[in-house]
């Protein structure tokens, strides 16, 4: 068992967080420059070093075992954390070159993402020996993320109290959103009403929460949603509404987006919990806001908050 890390492991490390990227040994080949029997070697050797084994390899083609799968997001860490320390040490001496990394929210709106990309592209045009990786985490995820050091931006919505240790850069939009069902619900029917009767209690239906959400969206004046259970991702709440067994909380976009194949339904004309969070650009105050950095917050600024235009 692996006790501490050295230099040769590190190189490990390295061979396999990039086949595990690649989801196989084969598709690993370019990245690494290096031929299969070689690459092989290095993960079997990497098994000896942890005693784990971390992926299956033969006729049923390339996957990790849940060991594997904790080993690579735990090497993710450690490589985004180095790359971050290496490009923050290079900017000490004006030297504007390395690998940046960038995580959004996971669900967030299509048009969202493909604006981080013009910035992203705009970014990299700007300073030509910069390379860029973008990530995503769950929303109850981003705080950690912008603080632990594993990237140097977040773009993510924010409704809880802002900890001093988080710079929060406003994007100057809102995402909105309210509470919907699926048509098979028993509140699909009051679609079309201004409020509920008052012979229908919100209570007495489940409703599944989004983890790391502000409680207080789950209360609007005197109502409160039951809940009953929670996800992890406004993507998986969806999922779990359409089962016809939940309300859920729903940015307006996904059911823009995602309306035509699901039909998600808008309670009372959409008036019921309705909410707003801010969109933020966020990074921890640890990281070194240099040229490069502060040039592609604006660019994230600008290109967002044009795509919802």
């Amino acid at each position: 068992m692996l006790n501490r890390l050295q230099e040769s492991d590190i190189k490990l490390l390295r061979v396999f967080y990039a086949v595990a990227s690649c989801n196989g040994f084969t598709a690993a080949e370019p990245v690494l420059r290096m031929q299969r029997p070689n690459i092989s070697a290095a993960i079997k050797k990497l098994e000896e070093r942890l005693d784990l084994v971390l992926c299956h390899r033969g006729r049923g083609g390339f996957q990790m075992t849940k060991e594997g799968e904790v080993v690579f997001q735990e090497t993710k860490r450690i490589f985004n954390a180095f790359d971050n320390f290496v490009f923050n040490l290079k900017s000490l001496h004006d030297d504007y070159s390395g690998h940046i990394t960038i995580v959004l929210m996971a669900g967030l709106a299509t048009s969202m993402q493909l604006a981080v990309a013009k910035a992203v592209k705009s970014t990299m045009k700007k300073f030509d020996d910069i390379h860029v990786n973008i990530q995503t985490r769950l929303y109850n995820e981003v705080e950690h993320v912008a603080l632990s050091g594993e990237c140097h931006l977040v773009l993510s919505t924010y409704d809880m109290v802002k900890p001093e240790s988080v710079m929060f850069h406003p994007v100057g939009i809102q995402c909105k959103g309210r509470l919907y069902c699926s048509p098979s619900h028993p509140l699909a029917k009051f679609r079309d009403v201004d409020a509920l009767p008052d012979s229908v209690n919100i209570e007495d239906y489940p409703a599944i929460g989004i983890s790391g959400l502000s409680s207080s969206n789950y209360i609007s004046n005197d109502k409160r949603l039951s809940i009953q259970t929670f996800s992890d991702s406004f993507d998986v709440c969806m999922a779990a509404v359409m089962t016809g067994e939940y309300v859920g909380l729903l940015p307006d976009y996904i059911a823009k987006e995602q309306g035509a194949a699901t039909g998600l339904v808008p309670i009372a004309k959409g008036s019921m919990f309705p909410f707003a969070h801010d969109l933020f650009v966020m990074n921890g105050k640890n990281t070194r806001l240099n040229p490069v950095l502060r040039y592609c917050i604006k660019e994230i600024e600008y290109f967002v908050s044009e795509s919802q235009k």
